[in-house]
């Protein structure tokens, strides 16, 4: 087979190496029960996992009816992911708004019924205990909202907020531990003690997504699902924030999940980044190694949109311009999901089978038919059309 521009590529319908070139299982192999996710990656095989999703989906009914209500479809906004997260590493997830980030971090802890898959919390199947059972499972699990003021009770003031976990896990055992816990948590996240006294309106939204930081560390938790945890903040407190998690990691063993739209933020936090495309991951590989060698199109789009601080390397580096609008997750694309936008898309299998994330080489995964074509230049872009303004 010889792709667009004459070079030799290999038959991938049917070349087992192709589909998984370091020998490692595949997602097909999660979703048949034959291995788990701590499988498919060397960063995560025979190492201490705390955090294991196995082929996870989460799928919203459309209804559509008066009287009764009829199922005519569904939003797919999960659709099949497979992860693992070592225990006391930072695990970045990135991607654009309505790629499912948020609603793979609510899916595991369950704040969303998943609609399939399993979630497997220190070795406990998460989606197997019931409400009891998961009250208490969830002090080891938090989560930081992307919305503070929404996840914030009004009428509560900050004192009883922070309070109301600790009580719910009974780890309010007297005032004045209780107390000192509390100041020593607001000292932390930069906010006064008088803060306790007020009100979620009182305060601005960098100070309320403070807030809700102080409020998952009250109960000691093992794994933080933080969704856009600075995004809200001032940039001169941006650092201190990241710093004090990354501080906190390192005197108590915490796991992060960081969900970010800021690329940079999840390079300087992030031991390993995930990228996520409708729904789906496209690409998985350590921190480094993603800015450095991206191999999936959508990633090297995305870190192509990133402004580089030097008006030089600006100018001259690669600059990869999408085509067309992001698909609806209720009617998404067949085969590969990017391949509608892909400026590097085939005539063959992008539009009719859908890549899985496989092991490209040692802790890289990537869900691309020709990846190792388009890494080692064989296949090139297309050329954008040009638009008359």
């Amino acid at each position: 087979m010889t792709d667009q521009t004459g070079g030799e590529t290999r038959d991938h319908a049917h070349d087992p190496e192709a589909a998984s070139p370091t020998g490692a299982p595949t997602e097909a192999d999660v979703a048949g029960g034959e291995a788990s996710a701590a499988d498919l990656s060397a960063a995560t095989a025979g190492a201490d996992v705390l955090l294991e999703v196995n082929d996870i989906k989460v799928h919203f009914p459309i209804k559509k009816g008066v009287l009764i209500d009829r199922t005519i479809g569904y939003v797919y906004a999960v659709d099949g992911v497979s992860l693992a997260v070592r225990r006391g590493e930072t695990y970045g997830l990135v991607g654009e708004s309505g790629c499912g980030k948020t609603t793979l971090g609510r899916g595991i802890l369950r704040l969303v019924e998943p609609t399939a898959g399993e979630v497997l919390f220190d070795g406990t199947d998460v989606a197997s205990l019931k409400k009891e059972e998961l009250r208490v499972a969830r002090r080891r699990m938090q989560m930081v909202f992307q919305d503070p003021l929404g996840s914030l009770d009004p009428r509560q003031s900050v004192q009883s907020l922070l309070i109301e976990g600790m009580q719910a896990h009974g780890l309010d055992t007297s005032k004045k531990q209780t107390g000192d816990r509390l100041r020593e948590l607001l000292s932390a996240v930069g906010l006064p003690t008088s803060a306790l006294r007020k009100y979620p309106h009182e305060f601005s939204g960098g100070q309320r997504q403070r807030i809700g930081i102080a409020r998952a560390l009250t109960v000691n938790p093992d794994l933080i699902v933080a969704d856009e945890p600075v995004s809200a903040l001032d940039v001169s407190v941006q650092a201190q924030v990241i710093n004090l998690l990354e501080d906190l990691q390192g005197e108590f063993g915490l796991t992060y999940i960081v969900i970010a739209h800021d690329l940079a933020v999840v390079r300087h936090i992030s031991d390993r980044v995930g990228v996520m495309y409708l729904g789906a991951m496209v690409e998985e590989a350590p921190s480094q190694e993603v800015y450095d060698t991206p191999l999936h199109p959508y990633t090297r789009a995305l870190l192509s949109a990133v402004p580089v601080p030097d008006p030089v390397l600006e100018d001259t580096r690669e600059r990869i311009l999408l085509t067309g609008d992001l698909p609806s997750p209720s009617n998404p694309p067949s085969g590969c999901r990017f391949h509608t936008r892909c400026p590097w898309r085939q005539d063959t299998l992008c539009d009719t089978e859908r890549p899985e994330l496989v092991e490209f080489s040692a802790g890289h995964r990537v869900a691309c038919h020709y990846a190792a074509e388009i890494a080692a230049g064989t296949i090139r872009p297309r050329a954008l059309p040009l638009e008359v303004v």
